[in-house]
């Protein structure tokens, strides 16, 4: 049972592709392009905040709507790493930790809105396998 949105395991997926973005983000190259920098930035938050806002909301079809907005920012992230990288901000290796990451949770999130829209659970009702190990 989910109590919080922090227990949801691709949040914490999305948390720390958030943390590496920012990470990858605090470099010379990137900081001369402030448009880029900060777009992919505000699109790695994005994907937690639609997470926490849609858990948050308790309802399962709007947690669905929220997670369709994290599924379409994680798509936004990958697609800002191909423009990083073919503008030398970021090298090969780097771009294919992060857009994996990305590809990661894009995955974790259409299994998570596969489950609930074929079932008829509370949002806290969410199976184990959604949730991260106990704390």
């Amino acid at each position: 049972m989910a109590e919080t949105f922090e227990d949801l395991r691709v949040w914490q997926t999305a948390r720390a592709l958030t943390n590496a973005i920012y990470d990858r983000t605090d470099t010379r190259a990137f900081s001369q392009d402030s448009g880029l920098r900060d777009q992919i930035q505000r699109a790695a938050v994005s994907i937690m905040s639609n997470i926490a806002a849609g858990f948050e909301s308790r309802t399962r079809s709007q947690f669905i709507q929220y997670l369709g907005q994290a599924k379409a920012s994680a798509g936004e992230v990958r697609c800002q790493l191909y423009v990083a990288n073919d503008q030398g901000y970021i090298d090969q290796d780097t771009f294919e930790e992060l857009s994996d990451d990305a590809e990661k949770i894009t995955r974790q999130l259409y299994r998570l809105i596969e489950h609930l829209e074929n079932s008829s659970s509370q949002v806290s009702d969410i199976d184990k396998e959604y949730l991260s190990s106990p704390k």
